[in-house]
């Protein structure tokens, strides 16, 4: 485990000073799984005044009432937090009040799980009280101490049980699992960023599909719509699952990447909503991309998502049944409405969305090959899809005699003829078709 030399400093700071210093969480637990820590916690035996005592102006008080404070550093800040017992969760979020203590076990002993409460110091020295070096080896996820308990107190450690058995690969005990199904009502108190932050933390992970598959209940708490697609028949040759293992199995096919899990978790989330049968009693879908994009859009805005995110992810699982013709004119009107990097993850997409269905159709990568053949073709001769590749401007428009809303009119139908192949995207062409317009 190889320590920093900022984080270093600041626990032979605090030994300096009389007190214990100690790594601590999750970069104990990220460094004996073999990955860099993205940070580094630090405890301390040192009382808040004592740690500011320590470091000087070096020091921020950013959170006294619970025993945190920040230490500058020239490679970054290190939070630097007093040992203590917290005392009665309330609000299903933070202690109402805490108590520092001197004992380092007292302090791991209020942590979530055992793989986050570990610690070591400077000599090397690693204090383990729950066993959680044993469960990491051993692919576990357990509660540290009654599990009940630790969900009842901070509801959001339920998404980060199940975000940690989905980006570390640990199968989560069976108690901790039942307390966590037991107490998942407890997310409906927790604010929708918090949410947010931890589930989208989760959806890129290795093993997302399979912590979606065993626990679907704790995510209906907060998108209800996701609990419809469990077990819903599709009754459709195209189809060997259900709508919500055909979901999962495509959302397994796409890369760990938080937009395109994300697009493949909702892509057909309207599909209940859409079913119909016919007189042969074969099951039909109609209009489900567009059902599917309106409860998308409003599960988004529930947790609270940026506007770009979310409009991203809404256009997406707008277009992943929508035909595009393996045509240079198709693929150029695809890449003008969506722009390369959506028309790339577009056609992630729908790879992702054949391989969820029979395999007797996944013959159909065949042509996304072709789309993404012409694709790479156009954009290696500069195509014209955006108003900024256009050969002329704004300028050259107002000096025709154009104005105002005219302007962009008049640019907008130039970029459609030359997308659909009517003009060549040539200054002199195009100011001639606007002449005798």
């Amino acid at each position: 485990m190889e320590i920093p030399e900022n984080v270093q400093a600041v626990l032979k700071t605090l030994e300096a000073a009389g007190h214990e210093a100690w790594c601590v969480g999750g970069c104990v637990r990220d460094a004996l799984l073999g990955q860099s820590p993205g940070d580094w916690d630090v405890t301390t035996s040192a009382l808040p005044e004592e740690t500011l005592a320590a470091f000087g102006s070096h020091g921020v008080p950013t959170g006294l009432k619970h025993g945190t404070v920040t230490v500058k550093t020239p490679r970054g800040p290190v939070e630097v937090t007093t040992f203590r017992i917290d005392g009665a969760y309330r609000d299903h979020r933070r202690p109402e009040s805490v108590a520092f203590t001197r004992s380092l076990d007292e302090d791991l002993a209020r942590r979530d799980f055992t793989v986050n409460a570990m610690a070591r110091n400077l000599r090397g020295e690693f204090r383990d009280p729950f066993g959680g070096r044993e469960d990491l080896h051993r692919g576990i996820l357990r509660c540290v101490g009654d599990p009940d308990r630790r969900f009842q107190e901070d509801a959001l450690r339920i998404l980060r049980g199940l975000r940690f058995a989905a980006a570390l690969d640990l199968e989560i005990e069976p108690g901790t699992a039942a307390a966590l199904r037991r107490n998942r009502e407890g997310l409906a108190d927790v604010a929708a960023e918090r949410i947010q932050t931890e589930f989208f933390k989760l959806l890129p992970g290795k093993h997302a599909a399979e912590v979606l598959r065993g626990y679907p209940e704790v995510f209906g708490v907060f998108w209800p719509e996701l609990l419809p697609m469990v077990g819903f028949g599709q009754r459709n040759r195209h189809h060997c699952y259900d709508v919500w293992e055909h979901t999962l199995h495509a959302l397994a096919a796409v890369p760990e990447d938080l937009v395109l899990r994300c697009t493949m978790l909702l892509h057909d989330v309207g599909k209940p909503d859409s079913f119909t049968v016919d007189e042969a009693g074969v099951g039909h879908f109609y209009g489900h991309p567009a059902v599917s994009r309106e409860l998308a859009d409003r599960m988004l805005r529930r947790l609270k998502c940026g506007t770009e995110f979310r409009e991203t992810v809404v256009r997406l699982v707008e277009w992943h049944d929508k035909d595009i013709p393996r045509t240079d004119k198709s693929i150029r009107r695809a890449l003008r409405i969506l722009g390369e990097r959506d028309l790339r993850r577009l056609i992630l997409v729908k790879r992702a969305d054949n391989f969820g269905q029979a395999p007797a159709y996944w013959d159909r990568q065949k042509e996304l090959d072709k789309a993404e053949e012409i694709l790479d073709r156009l954009l290696a001769e500069d195509a014209c899809f955006s108003l900024k590749q256009l050969a002329v401007n704004g300028r050259d428009l107002l000096a025709l005699g154009l104005s105002g809303p005219a302007v962009g009119a008049a640019l907008e139908e130039l970029l459609g003829k030359v997308v659909d192949g009517t003009l060549p995207n040539e200054r002199e062409a195009l100011l001639e078709y606007l002449r005798g317009a």
